[in-house]
């Protein structure tokens, strides 16, 4: 009978996983920030660029840390919710029902890879792998803080107004209360504290 796997297998086989995902994102959030309309969703979709450039570099120091190759295992969690990303950007729709779907996906994704690392980090320290935890940990604080991030943009202008463009006639009439922001399920987009109204530009749709 063959030898059954461990949880160091499984451990790698996630970091695999992590590091195709991120590679992967770079490739995807470039189209997303030009795709943005508002100035501020697309300079945080930039910067969040380099920042995943940086989770790249970080998991090749813990690949190292592990004496382990590095080597990425396809992610299809992460391929389908960029796929869908991109269905959204191929719809007709006007600049702020953009930004917000733009925001949607880059907030799935951020939940997608806030699980991988918090079951990496959890992992790591239950295997006495510290030097990778911590390693890990910086990347996990920084996919929470990039979520906060778009969920301040999406409170803080985008869906108010994707609202005012979806029921005009409503916000003519006064209702603010059937006018209000909509929220994502599962505290995609809720209880932002902060985020400035979007600039808009059309030129940089496609």
């Amino acid at each position: 009978m063959a030898q059954s796997g461990t949880l160091h297998d499984a451990f790698i086989m996630e970091l695999r996983d992590a590091y195709d995902a991120e590679k992967q994102l770079i490739k995807a959030l470039p189209k997303m920030a030009k795709a943005a309309t508002a100035e501020g969703l697309r300079d945080a979709l930039e910067r969040h660029l380099e920042e995943t450039r940086e989770h790249v570099t970080r998991l090749e120091q813990v690949f190292g840390t592990l004496d382990e190759k590095v080597k990425g295992k396809h992610c299809d969690g992460i391929a389908g919710i960029i796929e869908e990303g991109q269905n959204a950007l191929a719809e007709d729709l006007d600049d702020a029902a953009l930004d917000a779907c733009i925001i949607a996906a880059g907030q799935r994704a951020e939940h997608y890879e806030m699980a991988a690392y918090g079951t990496l980090v959890a992992w790591a320290r239950a295997m006495g792998h510290d030097e990778a935890a911590d390693l890990l940990q910086e990347t996990l604080d920084e996919e929470k803080a990039a979520d906060e991030t778009l969920t301040a943009i999406a409170e803080g202008g985008v869906n108010d107004e994707a609202a005012q463009m979806a029921h005009p006639d409503e916000e003519e009439n006064g209702d603010d209360d059937t006018a209000a922001s909509p929220r994502a399920s599962g505290g995609l987009q809720a209880a932002a504290k902060s985020g400035g109204k979007s600039a808009r530009k059309t030129a940089a749709r496609r």
